[in-house]
């Protein structure tokens, strides 16, 4: 039987540096878009959120919709939606049922000249007490 020169420990010899560089790179972008996107997503959550307490309000179908909108944007205030415009709320009333249509969207600076647009849009139908 004929004996190998190279043991298994000579032949490993990791990544390389162009590996390496890519990888980083990849994983350095990745890591940029999660840090810009993040934050918009995350207020996103909580218009979500405030807007689905809003169903089961004491009144909430006797309110016109500037009340609605001014009651949305108290909530907002204090989860701490500082970005987001009342403009984009949408109330109708259909009787008691209050339809809230929210349609707006988020741009981010990524780097140097290249932007992001993140587009959010939303319809919620509720009934108060």
């Amino acid at each position: 039987m004929q004996k190998n020169n190279l043991s298994g420990m000579g032949r490993q010899r990791g990544a390389s540096a162009l590996t390496m560089m890519v990888m980083v790179l990849f994983f350095g972008g990745l890591l940029t878009l999660v840090i810009k996107l993040g934050p918009a997503y995350l207020d996103d959550i909580t218009i979500q959120e405030a807007l689905e307490s809003l169903d089961g309000t004491e009144g909430l179908s006797q309110m016109g919709p500037a009340q609605v909108r001014t009651l949305i944007n108290k909530r907002l205030s204090v989860n701490n939606v500082r970005g987001f415009d009342a403009k984009n709320i949408l109330v109708d009333k259909d009787g008691d049922l209050v339809v809230i249509n929210v349609d707006y969207e988020v741009r981010n600076n990524l780097f140097s000249n290249v932007d992001t647009v993140v587009h959010f849009k939303h319809t919620y139908e509720m009934k108060g007490k």
